[in-house]
């Protein structure tokens, strides 16, 4: 039992978090869409079960990646998560159709809405919470990619580092601006229907928030693609690394470097040049020292390294 609870410790927060709050936000918001017949809730709706579930998902998946390598699988269990955010997008896929579908259909034939204050409440209270989702994760791209931001700061922190985020924190990311803007299409669809004529808006909302969760889809599909084929490291962690073998005073330049991004874990290959007249036993303990150097990176789990004799030539 013990065992299980560290483990679950080690699991993705935001996407743990998230799960939960959306499941509670699905229930709210069906209840709320099969009382009032609104379609913006409706959408909104479909649109939190698929988050509650994706991130269900992954949150469940990011404790199976943390598991530490074993004889039939040396490399470890980083892409488990790549797997799990792609059966995550097939989620997504599915209730987006039934969306566009509800939305359609809508716009065909349009249905009044009842119950004005319940589904003002519930989707006042959806935004509210889907911003704090939303600025959590924000909050975790910034720890996990090591940015320094605070305040105002933390929004463009968190776009220009996404891309270096673990795939869970990215999958929720990406989901909670949907969920967040999806929420206010339905909380504008919801006051112009019960205030105007115009009721085809309902509809055009649910399209909208369908055509959203496709784009979700695709962004996050297109990044665990890559992921499982594997992917090369952001440039920043490369210079940081080449940084690190550079500093000893006993290196002179990079022959050649490999850095191999799988989860949030980084795979290290590179051939470093020493300066000349050093013995054997003298260059393995440089190469030791510059190994233990670039292990301390808690993100850096493999590291392999060569040594070549300096060729008076620069090549990094």
């Amino acid at each position: 039992m013990g065992a299980l609870i560290e483990a679950v410790k080690k699991g993705n927060t935001s996407s743990g978090v998230a799960a939960l709050g959306n499941a509670g936000l699905a229930v709210a918001k069906g209840v709320a869409a099969g009382v009032s017949g609104s379609g913006a809730m409706f959408a909104s709706a479909m649109h939190s079960v698929a988050d509650a579930v994706n991130q269900g998902f992954v949150f469940f998946g990011s404790i199976l990646a943390e598991r530490k390598p074993t004889k039939r699988f040396p490399a470890g269990f980083g892409r488990v998560i790549n797997l799990v955010c792609m059966a995550a997008v097939i989620v997504v896929t599915i209730m987006a159709y039934e969306t566009i579908l509800k939305g359609i259909k809508l716009l065909r034939h349009p249905e009044e809405a009842t119950n004005f204050g319940l589904n003002f409440c519930i989707l006042v209270l959806a935004v509210a919470i889907d911003g704090s989702f939303l600025l959590k994760a924000m909050k975790e791209i910034v720890k996990e990619t090591g940015a320094k931001a605070a305040g105002v700061g933390l929004v463009s922190a968190a776009f220009r580092n996404v891309g270096r985020a673990a795939p869970p924190t990215r999958l929720v990311f990406y989901e909670d601006i949907v969920a967040t803007l999806g929420a206010l299409l339905a909380l504008i669809a919801v006051i112009v229907s019960s205030f105007s004529a115009f009721d085809r808006l309902d509809g055009i909302a649910a399209i909208l928030i369908g055509l959203l969760m496709v784009g979700v889809a695709f962004r996050v599909g297109y990044d665990n693609m890559a992921g499982l084929i594997g992917v090369a490291a952001p440039r920043e962690v490369e210079e940081n690394v080449a940084g690190i073998i550079l500093s000893d005073p006993d290196t002179r330049d990079i022959n050649r470097m490999r850095i191999l991004q799988e989860g949030r874990a980084y795979h290290v290959e590179a051939y470093v040049e020493l300066r000349k007249g050093l013995t054997l036993a003298e260059a393995d303990d440089i190469k030791f020292r510059l190994r233990d150097k670039l292990l301390s990176d808690p993100n850096i789990t493999d590291v392999t390294l060569g040594i070549l004799e300096d060729d008076d030539l620069k090549e990094w």
